[in-house]
C-alpha cells in the first residue's frame, strides 16, 4: 500500500482525498518508483474539476521525480537506483507509483529531486512554447502572461537568454518584483494598468511579435490587442477559463493574426522528443541561464491546501508535495 490524494467525484479542492492504494509489481514498459518531489500545475486543478475528464476514480498529479525502485521484465532504459523525473503521466500524487518507462527522463547530475520535480512540466512547456510553436529569435519581443508563475518563471529567462526584449504581466508589487528579477525587461501590473496600451507604449506602436498566454478568458481578448500584424497568440491554458472565439474574423480586423492552442501531448509524442527537450531545459538550468524559483513546498497530504493556493493565485514559481 502507498500514501495517494485520490480524486472519487471531480469538483473543487476539498475533492482531494488522502488515501492508501495498492501499488502493483511493474509489467512489461513499467517502473515502480519511489517519489521525492511531485510537481503541481494547473493541469492538475483542471483535471480534478473535470475541464480535462479523467476516469474516475484516480490519482491526481502530472509531474514527478525519485528514484526507481524495480522494472518490468523488458526494461532495459533505467535500472533499479536510477534517479529518474516524468510528465505527463497521471497518478503523480504518491509516495510510490508505477510510470511508463518511455516518459522517463533521466535526471542529471547536479541537478536535485526538487528542482526536476519543479521543472520538468514547466520547463519542457517553455520549451516547446519557446523553440517550437514560435521559434523565439534574437530581436524579438515577447509578451508572457503570469510571469511571476512557475512556468512564467522558467520561460522568460529563457527567452531572455535568447536575445529577445520580454514582457511579462504580473498581479501586485511582489510578483513584479519577482519576474523583473527573473528575464523581464519590462512587466505589467495587470492589476493597475492597462496591459494593451502598456504594450503599445513599450514596443512604440508596434506591438509584440508572439503572446504566451496560459491566463486564458482574463487576458484573450487584451492578447490579440498586443499583437502585431499576423503575429501569434500561443494560448496553452485557462487559469482564468476557457478561451472561445464566437467570430473568428476578430483575427483579421486585428491584423490577420494567428492563434494556436498547443499541448505537450503533442510536441512529445515520441521519445526522442522528449529527451530532446529535456536535454536543453537541463542544460539551461546547469549553465545558470534558468534559475528555478520554488515558492511552495506542501506534504502531500496538504495537496488540498496547494489546489487552493494555486487557483487563488497566492502562489509564485514552482510549488511541489513532498511525499
Amino acid at each position: 500500500m502507498t500514501r495517494v490524494v485520490a480524486i472519487n467525484q471531480t469538483g473543487g479542492p476539498e475533492v482531494l482525498s488522502v488515501e492508501d492504494w495498492p501499488v502493483n509489481a511493474p509489467g512489461p514498459g513499467q517502473v515502480l518508483i519511489e517519489q521525492k518531489a511531485i510537481g503541481l500545475n494547473f493541469i492538475d486543478t483542471y483535471q480534478r474539476s473535470g475541464l480535462y475528464p479523467q476516469k474516475l476514480p484516480f490519482v491526481g498529479g502530472n509531474e514527478g521525480a525519485g528514484v526507481v525502485r524495480a522494472i518490468g521484465p523488458d526494461v532495459t532504459a533505467v535500472k533499479v537506483g536510477d534517479r529518474v523525473c516524468y510528465q505527463g503521466q497521471v497518478g503523480a500524487y504518491a509516495a510510490e507509483r508505477l510510470a511508463v518507462v518511455e516518459k522517463l527522463i533521466p535526471i542529471p547530475d547536479g541537478v536535485d529531486d526538487e528542482t526536476a520535480a519543479a521543472v520538468v512540466l514547466k520547463g519542457l512547456t517553455a520549451y516547446y512554447l519557446l523553440f517550437k510553436t514560435w521559434p523565439v529569435e534574437a530581436g524579438q519581443t515577447i509578451l508572457w502572461h503570469a510571469a511571476a508563475g512557475g512556468t512564467g518563471l522558467i520561460a522568460t529567462q529563457w527567452a531572455k537568454a535568447l536575445g529577445a526584449t520580454v514582457i511579462g504581466t504580473a498581479g501586485g508589487a511582489e510578483k513584479v518584483a519577482l519576474a523583473k528579477a527573473h528575464g523581464c525587461d519590462h512587466v505589467i501590473d495587470y492589476r493597475a494598468e492597462d496591459f494593451p496600451a502598456r504594450v503599445r507604449e513599450i514596443t512604440g506602436g508596434r506591438g509584440v511579435d508572439v503572446v504566451y498566454d496560459g491566463v486564458g478568458k482574463e487576458t484573450f481578448e487584451g492578447s490579440l490587442d498586443c499583437l502585431r500584424p499576423r503575429g501569434l497568440l500561443a494560448s496553452f491554458g485557462n487559469a482564468s477559463g476557457v478561451v472561445s472565439i464566437p467570430d473568428l474574423t476578430v483575427l483579421s480586423r486585428k491584423g490577420s493574426l494567428y492563434v494556436t492552442r498547443p499541448t505537450g501531448a503533442h510536441y512529445f509524442t515520441k521519445r526522442e522528443d522528449l529527451l530532446e527537450g529535456a536535454e536543453a531545459l537541463f542544460g539551461a538550468i546547469r549553465s545558470g541561464a534558468i534559475k528555478v524559483e520554488i515558492g511552495g513546498r506542501f506534504k502531500l497530504e496538504e495537496a488540498e491546501k496547494a489546489h487552493r493556493a494555486l487557483e487563488g493565485r497566492e502562489t509564485t514559481g514552482s510549488v511541489v508535495l513532498i511525499p
